[in-house]
């Protein structure tokens, strides 16, 4: 499967087309070269997004204005959850994408799930959230292009 320390890149055979029109490459390898919480656009479908995410340390607080998910494909990692006051005051109901969080979240605690490799987490519409872990790991975000998505074709495309 692989993990963080550990992948091989696959291999993609190319019929009567070009091979740079092709982003193709490990997850593990995209979050080994990203800084701890970048959000890399691995995958695009119609303005959907898988975005490669390496988890380490504490991240900022973030929210959105639909539901996400984050599937933990290497280590473990603490998501820590706000039911916001306010939602549409910290982020507008159709922006599109996951939006840094100002400060601390106004609002009720919900509490911490804490997933290991291959648990699957819903980030709620209305509530914020933030990342954390102890040593680097893996996310997979799903979620809708937005501000914070970061597109690297040039850097993931099948060389």
């Amino acid at each position: 499967f692989g993990s963080l320390n550990d992948y091989v890149k696959g291999d993609l055979q190319i019929i009567n087309d070009n091979a740079n029109y092709y982003p193709f490459s490990s997850v593990f390898e995209v979050a080994a070269k990203s800084r701890p919480y970048e959000k890399v656009v691995v995958a695009l479908n119609l303005g959907y997004v898988l975005e490669a995410v390496r988890a380490e340390g504490t991240s900022p607080w973030y929210a959105a204005a639909h539901d996400e998910f984050a599937i933990v494909m290497d280590g473990n990692v603490e998501v820590e959850l706000v039911k916001l006051n306010d939602p549409d005051a910290v982020v507008a109901p159709d922006k599109q994408g996951s939006v840094l969080v100002k400060g601390e979240p106004a609002g009720r605690k919900m509490g911490w799930i804490k997933a290991a490799r291959g648990h699957q987490v819903l980030l709620p519409k209305g509530a914020a959230y933030r990342f954390r872990a102890a040593a680097p790991g893996v996310i997979l975000m799903q979620t809708i292009l937005g501000e914070l998505s970061v597109p690297k074709w040039a850097d993931i495309c099948y060389k």
